[in-house]
């Protein structure tokens, strides 16, 4: 394929938060595709722990002043948007204080407030791909790291397929060993409905709950490639992976390097 701009929706990304596997791809990986030349965007949501003065985070006025409506109620949509100088690269935030601000401790709202993390997930979810339309950017690769970010691929498929913005990028998705302390409410089903999600595509999670598991196959279901960042994958949603015949790159001791990820990028 034509590579030149790859959009990053990190769950996570370093220094903004603490160091972790999903934290240090947030950055490091974004980083190394855009030194081999090729242009991107890196979003994740402005959690409460994020301090903006500190990251000199500013408002873009813009791109913010959309209301999101998610399960009849309006959230508004701030975006905003810090530089980490050393690697000349730009981060935007997706921003609203109903899922984003609840406290400015080390933990994050997924903690605190596990019952709202899915109307959190289709906030940003949507919010980043709103956003992004509005830059008029358009990107080869969309990449999808960490559970939070588990519905863009639905949200791409079956709301912004045919939007130029998005219609010839290719989804992927990363899963990682991490996870959420309270499975998404059963009306998970009701509240994608109401934001246009096709019955045909949330067939399976009807009047569920979704566990960790189940949102991950959601996320596969709907990309059109898989990345395993963890050792160890369920044996359930591997089997799923499995089935769906979707290129999959396997787990690498050691970590990938930007040339492994560049590669696999191509080959879809």
């Amino acid at each position: 394929m034509n590579l030149e701009k790859v959009l990053f929706i990190n769950q996570a990304v370093s220094p903004y938060l603490t160091s972790s596997v999903l934290a240090d791809t947030g950055r490091s990986l974004p980083e190394g595709i855009q030194e081999k030349g090729l242009e991107v965007r890196v979003f994740m949501p402005k959690y409460g722990f994020v301090n903006e003065r500190r990251n000199q985070l500013h408002e873009v006025i813009r791109l913010s002043g959309m209301n999101l409506i998610i399960d009849d109620t309006d959230h508004p949509l701030i975006i905003k948007v810090a530089t980490l100088q050393s690697a000349r690269m730009q981060v935007y935030f997706i921003y609203n204080e109903d899922y984003f601000q609840h406290n400015v401790t080390k933990e994050l709202e997924t903690a605190t407030s596990p019952a709202d993390n899915d109307e959190r997930s289709i906030f940003f979810a949507r919010g980043v791909m709103e956003t992004v339309k509005k830059l008029r950017w358009e990107p080869d690769i969309i990449h999808c790291n960490g559970w939070l970010t588990a519905l863009a691929p639905i949200y791409n498929k079956y709301i912004f397929h045919e939007d130029p913005t998005f219609n010839h990028a290719k989804m992927i998705y990363s899963i990682y060993d991490d996870s959420f302390s309270m499975p998404f409410n059963a009306r998970f089903y009701d509240k994608m409905r109401m934001d246009g999600i096709l019955a045909k595509a949330l067939r399976n999670v009807k009047g569920k709950e979704l566990s960790i598991n189940e949102v991950n196959k959601l996320a596969v279901a709907n990309s059109d490639a898989v990345i395993q960042e963890c050792k160890e994958l369920n044996p359930d949603v591997a089997k799923f992976i499995e089935k769906s015949g979707i290129p999959f790159l396997p787990y690498k001791e050691g970590g990938f390097s930007t040339d492994d990820y560049l590669n696999f990028y191509k080959s879809l």
